[in-house]
């Protein structure tokens, strides 16, 4: 029995060192944002900015308090396959299940532009489809799922408003074209195949140009 007790220390110790490795394996959200991880997984403000506000000229998104549950999904999609894109792909396979959680976490904590990038015109054809949709085709306000203000709704509709419009234009054409996952009950894939090429680009203007989690202006009759 004494003969054991030797063993049983250096398994402790093991354990030890075991558990301090994985945690030191896994950096925390703020770190993989600023510094990337020794996988080599880049900085992610390298794209989407110091802040998480994104790089609207080159259509990477704002990632900037969205919704932690959402921006885990997607990393995760990313990650696993279900969503698939040249740049994001590699990077979320490079990133372990908690620092994708991690990052999420980071990003939804942190508070988003509350400066319009511009003044939308609140009767565009852009602000109509927004606030009351074409129902004459089927397609319902956006802000019925994505909320009145285009803050996001929930871990499943994202935030839109302060959104980079090239990044909207970006994925409605994704989902035209098929190439990204549909959603819940293939939503976003109706919704988009009845979008014509000057409503995708007009409704995107209308939400990048909305303060992040700001009011929605009302429309005239």
């Amino acid at each position: 029995m004494m003969r054991s007790v030797p063993t049983l220390v250096l398994l402790s110790s093991l354990g030890l060192t075991f558990s301090a490795t994985a945690q030191t394996a896994r950096a925390d959200g703020a770190t993989i944002a600023l510094h990337g991880n020794a996988r080599g997984a880049p900085a992610c403000v390298t794209c989407h900015g110091a802040q998480g506000e994104g790089m609207p000229a080159n259509g990477f998104p704002r990632l900037a308090g969205l919704n932690a549950g959402y921006l885990q999904t997607q990393l995760d999609a990313f990650a696993n396959g279900q969503r698939a894109n040249a740049m994001m792909t590699p990077i979320a396979q490079t990133l372990s299940v908690d620092e994708r959680a991690e990052l999420a976490r980071y990003y939804g904590g942190l508070g988003g532009s509350t400066a319009a990038v511009s003044v939308p015109n609140p009767d565009s054809a852009g602000a109509r489809l927004a606030l009351k949709g074409r129902w004459s085709h089927g397609l319902p306000a956006c802000v019925q799922c994505h909320g009145a203000t285009g803050a996001g709704v929930g871990t499943v509709f994202p935030a839109l408003a302060g959104q980079s419009a090239l990044y909207i234009e970006n994925q409605l054409r994704n989902w035209q074209q098929n190439t990204r996952p549909p959603g819940p009950m293939g939503l976003m894939k109706t919704i988009a195949s009845k979008l014509s090429a000057a409503d995708i680009q007009s409704v995107a203007a209308y939400f990048a140009a909305l303060p992040a989690g700001g009011p929605v202006p009302e429309s005239t009759p």
